[in-house]
């Protein structure tokens, strides 16, 4: 079985996001349920998979990053209302026994995805 990872880059300050709050939820017929909330470590990697084994199935997901918040722990100057806040990813998992990573790569004021492995 493959297994879903995600980390967080903070372009702004060229460094990982550590602290970032990361929320995964499973989508289907317009319902999102939250499967798994988790922090990023000192690398901006949740410690382990988000999901794996039996948990990873195919389907929609969402990962909701708290990135705004991050950002104000950091001490950056933010406008209020925040441009960047929370920013959610939609994708599928088509085939479950691959791996799909799905980091964030973001400042306060964009962000960017890629599938990688």
């Amino acid at each position: 079985m493959g297994k879903l990872s995600t980390h967080v880059l903070d372009t702004t300050q060229g460094k990982p996001g550590a602290g970032v709050k990361v929320e995964l939820y499973a989508v289907s017929e317009g319902q999102r349920r939250l499967i798994k909330t988790e922090t990023t470590n000192q690398d901006g990697r949740c410690t382990s998979p988000l999901l794996e084994g039996e948990a990873m199935q195919p389907g929609q997901y969402e990962l909701v990053f708290a990135a705004g918040d991050y950002f104000a722990a950091q001490g950056v100057d933010l406008p209020s209302p925040r441009f960047i806040d929370r920013v959610t990813i939609a994708f599928g998992i088509a085939d479950a026994s691959q791996n799909y990573h799905v980091p964030l790569v973001v400042t306060p004021w964009s962000y960017s995805t890629y599938r990688g492995s």
